[in-house]
C-alpha cells in the first residue's frame, strides 16, 4: 500500500522507520491492510526496490517508535545473530503511574504465559528469566518518565515488569492497575505511553557504530 512512512535511517542493507501507536507490524486474520508491512513494501516498490519485509525488531500494536528492518535475508540473518547475542542495545521511554523509589535499578522477575485462552503474561517462578534495567529521567505529579532497557526480550516484558513493581505504564489497558487506568482516563489517553526510543549496534556489514533514535517521546 502507498502511505506515509517516516524513515529514520536507510542504507543498502537496513531501513529504520517510525511506527505510530495503533499500527500492527504484520497483517493478521482480522486486519490485512494499513499495517507497517503493507506501507513499507509500498515504500520499497515506489523506490523501485525488490525488497521483502524483514523486521528485526517488533513492537506491540500500541507501542510506538523505532522499528529496524533488513532489506534482504542475508542482512536479516546477520542482525538476528547479533540480537541473539544481546548485541543490539534497546532503550525505551515510558511514562508510568507513580514511580520507583530509587533513581535507577534492575527488575529481575521471570515471565510465563498465562493459561490459554489468555494471550497475556504474568510473573511466575517457573517463567523464563527476564531482566529490565530502568532509570528515572523525570518525576512529575503522580507519574514518572523512565528510560527502560530490556536485557532479555520477553513478550510484554516492559509493561509487565513496570506493573509488577507497582508503577504501571500509563494507558496500558491490560497490565495497568485500577488507579493507573483511572488516571489515564483523566488524561484522555488512547494508548500506552511506551516508546521504542533508541537502538545501538555494530553494523554487521560496514563495522560502523550505529546509534538510531526515534523522534517520539513518552
Amino acid at each position: 500500500e502507498e502511505g506515509e512512512v517516516t524513515v529514520l535511517y536507510e542504507d543498502d542493507h537496513f531501513l529504520a522507520v517510525e511506527k505510530p501507536a495503533g499500527m500492527l507490524i504484520h497483517p493478521s486474520h482480522c486486519q490485512n491492510s494499513g499495517t507497517l508491512a503493507n506501507l513499507v513494501v509500498g515504500y520499497y516498490r515506489k523506490k523501485g526496490l525488490a525488497c521483502a519485509f524483514h523486521p528485526i525488531t517488533r513492537l506491540d500494536r500500541d507501542t510506538f517508535g523505532i522499528v529496524l528492518l533488513a532489506k534482504n535475508s542475508h542482512a536479516h540473518a546477520l542482525m538476528t545473530a547479533l540480537q541473539e547475542r544481546g548485541a543490539i542495545r534497546k532503550t525505551y521511554q515510558a511514562l508510568v503511574f507513580g514511580g520507583p523509589e530509587g533513581d535507577a535499578g534492575v527488575i529481575d522477575a521471570p515471565i510465563a504465559r498465562k493459561p490459554l485462552p489468555s494471550l497475556l503474561r504474568e510473573v511466575r517462578p517457573d517463567g523464563k528469566p527476564s531482566v529490565t534495567e530502568y532509570t528515572v529521567l523525570e518525576r512529575l505529579e503522580n507519574r514518572s518518565l523512565l528510560a527502560l532497557r530490556p536485557v532479555t526480550g520477553r513478550t510484554h516484558q516492559l509493561r509487565l515488569h513496570c506493573a509488577y513493581k507497582g508503577f504501571p505504564i500509563l494507558g496500558d489497558p491490560q497490565y495497568g492497575s485500577d488507579a493507573s487506568r483511572a488516571f489515564s482516563e483523566r488524561l484522555g489517553l488512547s494508548h500506552q505511553l511506551l516508546c521504542a526510543k533508541r537502538l545501538e549496534f555494530i553494523h554487521p556489514i560496514t563495522g560502523m557504530v550505529m546509534v538510531l533514535e526515534s523522534n517520539c517521546s513518552a
